[in-house]
């Protein structure tokens, strides 16, 4: 299982940036895929999940209306757009493999301990 978090950089308040986490060595339309952020000296952290069976999606409070999940199966990839940013969203993003029987919660609470795999990280700094 590989999972390669890409798309990160250093953008202004206000602004966006797309995320993307390409997958290989499982059937990726058969699992669910989440993000987690980690900001210097806290703990990780749940973002956005999405869903293999119906695409649902489910997001962290601090982030609803203004990030979006979304996968495109043909391609193993799985996208996060994060319109907005602020400098709380400053952090290392993470995309995230549980096991295939996951359903995302729906209520925006991801906890680490269901996933299985885990990309390297992309950092996302916000600041002016």
């Amino acid at each position: 299982v590989q999972l390669q978090a890409s798309g990160g950089g250093l953008v202004q308040p206000g602004h966006s940036l797309t995320l993307s986490c390409s997958s290989s060595g499982f059937r990726f339309d058969y699992y669910s895929i989440a993000w987690f952020r980690q900001a210097p000296g806290k703990e990780r952290d749940g973002v956005s999940c999405i869903t293999a069976s119906d695409g649902f999606t489910d997001y962290a409070d601090s982030v609803k209306g203004r990030f979006t999940i979304s996968r495109d199966n043909a391609k193993n990839t799985v996208y996060l757009q994060m319109n907005s940013l602020q400098p709380d969203d400053t952090a290392v993003y993470y995309c995230a493999l549980p096991d295939a029987m996951y359903y995302c919660p729906g209520d925006g609470t991801l906890n680490t301990a269901d996933f299985t795999s885990w990309g390297q990280g992309t950092q996302v700094t916000v600041s002016s």
